[in-house]
């Protein structure tokens, strides 16, 4: 039987949330669909934190990637909802 090495860590479906995007740099839309720019993750982060709100990457392959000020949860219920009439 194989078993997965310690220091792999689990593997974790779903976008990137908040302090776990990589990257340094990135493209923002804002709550109210707003192109915000490009802006440093943590500036990102400041303003989805004063909204209340979740930054979540969209589109991981993008240059710079693309993130989204949106609530998490009620996004990954309704992708699940989704998932579920398909």
């Amino acid at each position: 039987m194989a078993r997965r090495p310690y220091n792999q860590a689990p593997t974790r479906e779903g976008p990137r949330v908040n302090e776990l995007i990589e990257a340094e740099n990135v493209r923002v839309v804002g709550a109210d669909g707003e192109m915000v720019g490009v802006i440093s993750k943590q500036e990102g982060l400041d303003l989805a934190m004063e909204a209340g709100l979740d930054l979540v990457e969209v589109s991981p392959n993008a240059d710079p990637p693309v993130c989204k000020v949106l609530d998490y949860g009620k996004f990954k219920y309704e992708a699940q909802k989704k998932a579920n009439e398909a």
